[in-house]
């Protein structure tokens, strides 16, 4: 760095390690012993959030890496860029929800920070406010969680929280007079389903607030509040403690689900992140029965995954036995028999059923190969299947498929890709006819934004298996290496990079001549079942292998070379980036920790932990005890390598992964590394795991990626003269 720059943020020095003297951060004589291996946790103290010593380290990591990322040329113009392209989307209408003729739903106008609660009378009544999370504390940003009408319309359970906690106070309001009732609950996950007499709420409770705490997510209960009533009373109505002979695992979350549709049963489901589906039903219960006879619907043995419905006596379910791209299936509910299902609609070769949902006459089908998506309609009637005619054509996403109405065959269906934003078309699933939204429109953007060039192209990976890879870029990019390029992925629970247009990447393309790469790494279910088992927790080395093997194609090819190449995980994609810079360093300039699982070996003892042992695995068995010290970034930092340029993020008020996570990844490098390269811890005080808030968002978002561009040498990203 220059002298000039170095006598500005008077706490860099050069030492033989770095350029930076960060804020110390000390070692810890701590380890576990697990099946005769010691691992060593040198930063285990970290974990310790209440210490106030950790409260301290925390704060002056923050104002550390406030003090470089407010000097860096270029982050306020993302901001700014940002802001234009928000005001010139027309307003966004999501999750809508129908009940008795009346259209609930969240609603955000351009400029915005968050979205505001709304319903109206039919599709084209006169639309009214019911909840404006911006006015209704003072000098508070609320967000709205969640809300659940009641099946006459008439009240609304309402879920809010703030600074993206995930912990939310639970109101009901009178819809008609738009006033909140008494009843209150706190702290809760919000309302899951209303009786059918719509006199009582289910709610999901949470033992605590804090999120910090290892315990809080464990063994929670849904209950049922009698509107008002004295919350003290709620009734336990599904947990472990409720229904010992279930077994309920204490990670589930024991969820219920009561349907208009299928009003002689109720529903519960003890959710975790296990996609293969565990179930109950049981005949509707009177408002004085005691304790339900619940029996089961399916268990993970039955394979069953992603969506699942009951229509008419039967249940319809995606499973993958014997079918790595999925097929649907059905079995009586009166005498529910997995094994010998009926096959609805069969496996397909080349693509693979994402999920269906119901209409009046008609299933509708979401199929994928991982670059675009088709639409089926399966008759209920004639049990004829057929494909139905998109509007648009190209490499695109069924971004939302909503058909809120059963009552009709009309659904929402919003198309998106990488290089176009979202647009939303009314299908008739009767006539296959699809015709523009009423309630979204999409955006226009400046010019600029239609003159990206998108490829698809397949990549060589470790062990000769084939990678996808999508890339795109501004029409006259010159492939002479010289490129600053982002590489971005994520690879866990089967979800797959679909193509999204995501704002933050397209501008950097538009704006600042930047390559994106987003590999489709094994873990995600591009090519189906098999895919996302091929980086599932033994396996999971095949998920950050594919991406530093895109990496090389990247250089290989004129993209890009190490210098100006970059890479980006986020949540469980932090699992993919820290293992990719620890393996094979040389390979990048920098790279973005985004609320990451960095500490794969200490999930399971963070509040969200014990949910995530399905997907990664526990310590406590040894097979995926060493999966998991595999898994783990930090493990794997060694002192005197030259690792790349490092920008670690934490939520403060993350439930998901906690920030000491990303923060002990932090400190092993920033005491580690020999490149001089700046390693930054940045804490989101005003944040959780994400957050609705767009202002924060955009703040967030700016300075993870100017400080990336910064280090692989953009221009227009440098640090600001004195």
């Amino acid at each position: 760095m220059k002298k000039s720059i170095l006598f500005l943020l008077c706490f860099c020095v050069y030492t033989s390690f770095a350029q930076f003297k960060y804020p110390p951060t000390k070692k810890v004589d701590s380890a576990n012993t697990y099946f005769g291996v010691t691992y060593k946790d040198p930063y285990r103290w970290l974990e310790y959030l209440k210490d106030t010593s950790v409260v301290s380290w925390f704060q002056r990591q923050a104002d550390f890496s406030n003090a470089i990322l407010n000097k860096l040329n270029g982050r306020d113009e993302l901001i700014a860029e940002w802001k234009k392209l928000d005001k010139l989307k027309p307003s966004a209408i999501t999750g809508i929800i129908y009940e008795n003729g009346r259209l609930f739903y969240k609603k955000t106008m351009p400029g915005e920070a968050v979205g505001k609660l709304y319903y109206r009378q039919g599709e084209n009544g006169e639309e009214t406010l019911l909840f404006d999370p911006l006015t209704y504390i003072s000098g508070k940003t609320l967000s709205v969680q969640s809300y659940v009408p009641s099946f006459d319309g008439h009240l609304i359970a309402i879920a809010y929280s703030q600074k993206g906690a995930e912990v939310s106070v639970l109101k009901i309001m009178n819809v008609d007079t738009r006033q909140f009732l008494e009843d209150e609950i706190y702290p809760s996950r919000g309302a899951e389903s209303w009786s059918l007499d719509n006199k009582s709420v289910l709610y999901l409770s949470l033992k605590t607030a804090d999120n910090t705490d290892p315990k809080a997510r464990l063994n929670t209960k849904t209950k049922l509040h009698v509107i008002g009533q004295d919350t003290s009373k709620d009734i336990d109505f599904f947990s472990s403690a409720s229904y010992p002979e279930l077994h309920l695992e204490a990670r589930a979350y024991p969820y219920i689900l009561v349907d208009e549709d299928n009003p002689g049963y109720i529903f519960a489901e003890p959710n975790t992140v296990q996609r293969d589906l565990t179930g109950y039903y049981a005949p509707m219960p009177g408002p004085s029965s005691g304790h339900i006879d619940w029996k089961v619907l399916c268990t993970p043995a039955d394979k069953l995954v992603r969506s699942m419905g009951v229509i008419g006596g039967t249940v319809y379910a995606i499973t993958h036995d014997n079918a790595k791209n999925y097929k649907l299936i059905s079995t009586p509910l009166n005498n529910v028999d997995w094994k010998n299902a009926k096959v609805i609609v069969p496996e397909k070769t080349d693509e693979t059923l994402e999920l269906f949902v119901r209409t009046k006459d008609y299933l509708v089908l979401h199929y994928s190969n991982g670059i675009t998506d088709r639409l089926y309609k399966y008759n209920l009637k004639t049990k004829k299947t057929e494909e139905l005619k998109l509007p648009i054509s190209g490499n695109l996403t069924i971004f939302r498929l909503n058909c809120f109405n059963t009552k009709t065959n009309k659904c929402l269906v919003s198309f998106v890709s990488n290089l176009k934003p979202t647009t939303e078309f009314e299908l008739d699933a009767a006539t296959g006819n699809f015709s523009p939204s009423i309630f979204n429109h999409p955006a226009a953007y400046p010019d600029a934004y239609n003159h990206l060039i998108e490829k698809n192209v397949e990549v060589k990976g470790h062990d000769g298996v084939m990678i996808p890879l999508t890339l795109f870029y501004r029409e006259g990019t010159k492939l002479d290496g010289k490129n600053v390029c982002l590489m971005d992925s994520y690879g866990a629970y089967g979800v797959s990079m679909s193509p999204y247009f995501f704002v933050y990447e397209v501008s950097l393309a538009v704006k600042n001549d930047v390559v994106i790469a987003l590999p489709h790494v094994r873990g995600g279910s591009e090519k189906g079942q098999a895919w996302y088992m091929a980086g599932y927790k033994t396996t999971k080395p095949n998920t950050w292998k594919d991406f530093n093997s895109c990496a090389e194609y990247l250089i290989h090819e004129g993209y890009t070379e190490p210098s100006r190449l970059s890479g980006w995980g986020t949540s469980a994609g932090g699992i993919l980036i820290s293992r990719a810079i620890t393996e094979r360093p040389d390979l990048y300039a920098a790279a973005i920790c985004n609320v990451g699982c960095a500490n794969a070996m200490r999930l399971e003892f963070s509040a969200n932990g014990p949910v995530n042992i399905p997907e990664f695995g526990t310590v406590k068995d040894s097979i995926e005890c060493r999966a998991l010290y595999e898994m783990d970034g930090m493990q794997h930092v060694v002192k005197g390598t030259k690792y790349p340029a490092l920008i670690c993020v934490g939520g403060w008020n993350d439930p998901r992964v906690v920030p000491w996570e990303p923060a002990k990844f932090a400190a092993a490098v920033q005491n580690a590394s020999s490149s001089g390269k700046p390693v930054l811890m940045k804490v989101n005080y005003d944040n959780g795991h994400f957050t609705e808030d767009k202002n924060v968002e955009f703040a967030n978002y700016a300075d993870q990626l100017a400080f990336v561009m910064w280090q692989c040498g953009h221009p227009d990203f440098q640090l600001k003269n004195n």
